[in-house]
């Protein structure tokens, strides 16, 4: 499979990272996407999220939800995928195919390229939002798009990278989501005025 992504890599990926450097770069962008990347590391910010929802009755499904996707992205992609694809970082794989230094905006990465783990967590939080309110949904997945973009833009991700992280993601908020609706939960005491 490496062999595989490393043909993508020179044929389609480099290429594409290239020209978002050489015609979307500038101070704003070089300002603000490593501001933007800060809320997927980790998922944290997400993870966050979900605990925050857990909190309140009518958002504790979504919360279940987002916490269950967030926990299949972690095993199956970071745990699993990244050590046995082992793909090398972009920036890594430029300085060895053409001795190309890349000057980074952010710290190198200590993991694996394959697959983004900031797109996956990310893409997995927002479709869970989305399936249960739109109007959490919809700013959430504005999020997700900019914060896998900036992956691109910081050069710490192929584009196939994020192409399969944003569908992996999707697949996991889906499954999610729908184990948290067969999921029996208390119901929350009524409050003083609401029906019962």
């Amino acid at each position: 499979m490496l062999g595989m992504l490393n043909a993508l890599a020179v044929s389609f990926d480099l290429p594409i990272l290239d020209w978002i450097q050489a015609h979307l770069q500038s101070g704003f962008l070089d300002f603000i996407m490593p501001i933007i990347t800060l809320f997927g590391d980790g998922g944290i910010f997400w993870i966050a999220c979900a605990v925050i929802l857990l909190f309140f009755p009518k958002t504790r499904r979504t919360g279940l939800g987002m916490g269950f996707a967030l926990l299949m992205g972690l095993v199956i992609c970071n745990m699993i995928l990244k050590p046995i694809v082992a793909r090398p970082r972009p920036y890594d794989l430029q300085m060895t195919l053409y001795g190309r230094e890349i000057l980074l905006l952010i710290g190198r990465q200590s993991d694996f390229s394959f697959p983004s783990g900031h797109t996956i967590a990310s893409f997995e939080a927002c479709t869970v939002l989305m399936l249960s309110d739109k109007r959490l949904g919809i700013p959430a997945t504005i999020l997700a798009i900019l914060i896998a973009f900036s992956r691109l833009y910081l050069y710490v991700h192929y584009p196939t990278d994020v192409i399969f992280s944003l569908l992996a993601g999707t697949l996991f908020g889906i499954l999610g989501y729908t184990i948290a609706q067969h999921i029996p939960l208390p119901e929350g005491k009524k409050g003083r005025f609401e029906s019962r």
